[in-house]
């Protein structure tokens, strides 16, 4: 009676903890997938992954910083979007589109960051849309609560031929030093918070 009764008790126990790490498993991937914070903790392991052995994390650009970019997107509102006007302070541009959702968690961490240190970073997002598209981006400003500016692409930028390349694969975040410079660059991925801050170090 005695040895049935361990018997069940360890297989219960051993159902159990199998269970218990299926669960973790799960809800781990799930919100790899859905949340926009997992997303940004999926990347993080990539890269942690890749630092360990001496490679740059995956999306990130090796290319050595070169000369100040010249840029000028057409802005939704008063406030522009260009060399010009960001040169003097750390510049976040994001590369995205409406019906991108991991455009859509980019511009969250960027609206985020935003609230802590929008008087000494520049702040703006660039919508790979024509022009015929504005009242499209318009809303998508709106829905998204973005305070910074939000300009329209130009043609050449939406066919890779732009100052920056080729942005299709959104998102695409670009950090520029005070000269517009770029300094640091992800593709196709969510870079969360963390990361970008730890690329504006000592800029």
């Amino acid at each position: 009676m005695t040895t049935n009764s361990s018997g069940k008790r360890g297989r219960t126990e051993r159902a159990l903890a199998a269970a218990l790490v299926t669960a973790r498993v799960m809800s781990w991937g799930l919100a790899c997938v859905l949340s926009a914070g997992a997303i940004s903790g999926c990347a993080a392991g990539s890269a942690d992954s890749a630092e360990g052995q001496g490679k740059p994390p995956p999306g990130v650009s090796t290319v050595p910083m070169g000369p100040e970019i010249e840029f000028t997107f057409d802005s939704i509102d008063d406030r522009p979007v260009s060399a010009a006007a960001t040169r003097g302070k750390p510049t976040v541009l994001a590369f995205v589109t409406t019906s991108s959702l991991r455009s859509q968690a980019e511009v969250d961490f960027l609206v985020a960051m935003a609230k802590h240190d929008a008087a000494q970073v520049n702040y703006a997002v660039v919508a790979l849309e024509a022009s015929a598209d504005r009242e499209l981006v318009e809303l998508y400003k709106k829905s998204l609560a973005i305070p910074f500016p939000v300009a329209l692409s130009d043609v050449a930028t939406r066919a890779g031929a732009g100052p920056f390349g080729d942005v299709s694969a959104v998102p695409v975040t670009v950090l520029l030093d005070r000269a517009g410079r770029v300094v640091w660059r992800v593709d196709g991925r969510v870079a969360p918070s963390g990361e970008i801050r730890a690329a504006m170090h000592g800029l």
